[in-house]
């Protein structure tokens, strides 16, 4: 039995939140399983079933990558439940603040999966699961209790029914998180207030080096002792702290390796509720945060409001289509709003990249710029339909340039940190698309600049020999082509910028940059392909492999399509219309063996079809390539194949990695019947809408509407189209025809 839906209780949440499955994932990657959470919250409160070790031996763990976000469906038990998460990425960090209720004798650690009662994790069934928008409820079967748990933006509530006990127990573990090792704590502390209210703060050096992450937990009954137990090894300095027992009934601890539980006597069915606040600041914001969001302990109340959050969210998008199509597209829709994350208090202080305090003046901070996935569909997703959070989103990359010592915007950034992950420079993709499309508006000048400073920063990852040879050697990068192609689309999107503002010798200079890809494509073969420093070719290159070739997460035939700024110019360089026909017939047709991607981890089969890799990223506007090369209807049928292939109402419904929305915006705009192949562009091409109708409520007031006449699973292809009664002549409608609203008219038929 798969987790049951919402049934809701009144009548708005009986509308469209019913159709969200949160647990869809893939079992071989990290689930998209953020739990209990509200649209783009800094909470993301789920049940973490395992806390494996980043490495073995000193080396990497493999088995660890399947808990990128800490649920894995096919497992038996749950160890607790942590505060934050990422939606499917496929790196991690974060898995803060875990608890776990118990009963019973006290158990500090969290035992094995084959033996739960060897700790204080518990055997769990699906069958006593209950996963919802904002609502996570499961039974923790050894010990009788049954776990609740909702949220606000910034508070994490819990509520735990107890059987009849002298033992109940909560237990607080400040050693866990994702992608754990030894050495990942740098220190935590934590300060007994009184018996309900406990602060302190966690420090983390992962992903993100310097994370910190302040708490404030309040519960609803007084405890009646607690306790500590350090698991650090014995330490040669000691300090005079030594002179207290620390282990019991002590108000203040610190250290690196601390769990911590607080007792309580219940009755049978007593409740207990639990709120934790986050802060990126202090222990007195997660407090004020706490008081400001959750001041009662009305557990019912926060659900209804977290999922009337979620339900306002989801009713931007109407649509009419088959069950299977809506349990499809709302839970798209869910995870697609998710992330990027608030980064700030209710004060509206945050901690900067420099880790000083800042505060947001006149915008949200956000954090969780995923922006190597994410500025493909997601964040040109959010200027049709989130168009003031996405504004705030670019602010609050700028927010980053200036407080970065290295003056760049952000690559793949979260928690006051720049990570580095992946390549290109996607932020200047997002900011483009955000001024192009009249969504930014601060200082559009200033947006450039800092577009500008970024693409010139000579020492980051072959930015240098890029600007002076126009590619990346395969000498310097193991990613040179992948990151040469990738930077000429962003020089475009610069460029882009320059000339809305009338910046012509920005203009000139970035828009040669994008003519970069050239450099790279071996006519001879018809592929691009790594260059040596001297200027030819690496003699020795499989143009099958995703991994030692040059490119990353993808092989060359993915990524000899990826010039989404210039399709035309990449069609010549081809060889022309027919030839690029057939290349791209090849592509969806052939076979690519599990040889060929068995070192890339973020590629599985689930996730090809025939070699296009939709599972991850690049190859994303691929299937839309045949609409300039005048044979749309391929277009439309593969569209509705993906769409049919790549996306089930299952736990390992997707091919691939969720990656913060990335999969999910894919899915929404492709089953709107339209795709932004360029972001940076006004212009998205048409492809075949899987809905029926939608009716899309924008922000400024108007609706834009999309209707498939005669729409059928057989009936993909379309024979016409119109725009607000008028025949679209092209392939393509532009950004003011949605957001000045109307309605654009797909005619479907079986045959093209």
């Amino acid at each position: 039995m798969k987790p049951r839906l919402i049934t809701g209780k009144s009548k708005e949440a009986e509308n469209l939140v019913k159709y969200v499955k949160p647990i869809i994932g893939t079992q071989k990657m990290g689930h998209t399983f953020p739990g209990a959470t509200v649209p783009f919250g800094a909470v993301q409160l789920s049940p973490d079933t395992d806390t494996l070790s980043y490495e073995i031996n000193g080396k990497y763990n493999g088995d660890v990558y399947k808990y990128c976000a800490g649920y894995k469906y096919e497992d038996k038990t749950i160890v607790g439940f942590s505060h934050t998460h990422f939606s499917g990425t496929g790196h991690s960090d974060l898995g803060d603040f875990l608890v776990m209720p118990t009963q019973g004798a006290l158990q500090m650690n969290p035992g094995t999966a084959d033996n739960p009662k060897s700790g204080f994790r518990s055997a769990f069934s699906h069958e006593n699961e209950v996963v919802e928008a904002g609502y996570y409820k499961v039974k923790l079967d050894d010990d009788k209790i049954m776990a609740e748990m909702t949220a606000t933006k910034r508070v994490g509530v819990h509520q735990y029914t107890f059987p009849k006990s002298d033992q109940s127990h909560i237990i607080l573990d400040l050693m866990a998180g994702m992608y754990n090792y030894d050495d990942k704590t740098v220190w935590t502390y934590v300060r007994v207030v009184n018996d309900t209210l406990v602060t302190g703060y966690r420090q983390t050096n992962g992903w993100a080096r310097t994370r910190t992450v302040y708490f404030a937990m309040s519960f609803s009954k007084p405890f009646k002792s607690y306790g500590q137990k350090n698991f650090e090894k014995a330490q040669v300095y000691r300090g005079f702290w030594r002179k207290f027992d620390q282990t019991k009934n002590h108000p203040e601890i610190a250290g690196k390796k601390i769990r911590m539980y607080f007792d309580f006597d219940t009755e049978a069915s007593e409740k207990i509720g639990l709120k934790f606040a986050l802060s990126p600041v202090s222990q007195e914001n997660a407090l004020e945060n706490m008081r400001t969001e959750v001041p009662g302990w009305d557990f019912d109340k926060v659900k209804q409001q977290a999922q009337s959050d979620w339900e306002k969210e989801l009713s931007k998008i109407k649509i009419s289509a088959s069950e299977d199509d809506k349990v499809n597209f709302y839970t798209a829709m869910y995870h697609a709003f998710i992330n990027p994350t608030n980064y700030s208090d209710v004060n509206g202080q945050y901690k900067g990249l420099d880790q000083g305090v800042h505060k947001a003046d006149g915008f949200t901070n956000y954090t969780t710029f995923s922006l190597w996935d994410t500025y493909r569909s997601l964040h040109p997703f959010f200027n049709i339909m989130q168009p003031s959070k996405n504004n705030d989103m670019v602010r609050s990359m700028m927010a980053h340039y200036q407080q970065n010592s290295l003056k760049m915007l952000p690559i793949w950034s979260h928690y006051a940190n720049e990570n580095w992950c992946m390549s290109g420079y996607h932020s200047v993709s997002v900011v483009a698309d955000a001024i192009i499309k009249g969504v930014y508006n601060g200082d559009a000048e200033a947006a450039l600049a800092a577009c500008v400073e970024t693409a010139n920063h000579r020492s980051y990852e072959g930015i240098g020999e890029y600007i002076d040879k126009g590619y990346i050697s395969a000498e310097k990068s193991g990613t040179s082509v992948s990151n040469t192609l990738e930077y000429a689309y962003d020089d475009w999107c610069i460029a882009q910028i320059a000339k809305k503002l009338g910046k012509q010798s920005i203009y000139d200079e970035f828009i040669k940059r994008s003519g970069n890809w050239v450099n790279n494509f071996d006519k001879s073969i018809g592929f691009m392909r790594p260059k040596l420093a001297d200027g030819t070719f690496k003699k020795e290159f499989d143009a099958l492999s995703t991994h030692g070739q040059g490119f990353i997460e993808g092989n060359t035939w993915n990524y000899s399509f990826f010039v989404p700024h210039d399709p035309t110019g990449m069609i010549a360089a081809m060889g022309g219309a027919k030839k690029v026909a057939s290349r791209l017939d090849s592509l969806f047709s052939m076979h690519l063996p599990d040889e060929f991607f068995a070192d890339t981890e973020d590629i599985t089969r689930e996730g090809i079809i025939g070699g296009y890799v939709h599972g991850n990223e690049p190859a994303h506007h691929v299937v839309y390539l045949y609409n300039w090369i005048g044979q749309p209807w391929k277009t439309q049928e593969k569209v509705r194949m993906i769409l049919k292939m790549q996306y089930k109402s299952t736990p390992d419904g997707l091919g691939g990695n969720d990656d913060c929305g990335q999969m999910s915006a894919w899915y929404m705009f492709s089953s709107l019947g339209f795709y932004p192949v360029s972001p940076g562009s006004d212009e998205y091409s048409l492809g075949s809408p899987s809905v029926k109708s939608a009716v899309l409520s924008l922000e400024n007031g108007k609706t834009f509407t999309v209707e498939a006449v005669n729409q059928s699973d057989k009936n993909v292809y379309v024979s016409k189209v119109l725009l607000n009664g008028k025949t679209v002549t092209g392939h393509t409608i532009k950004h003011s025809d949605i957001v000045n609203g109307g309605k654009l008219s797909f005619y479907m038929r079986n045959k093209r």
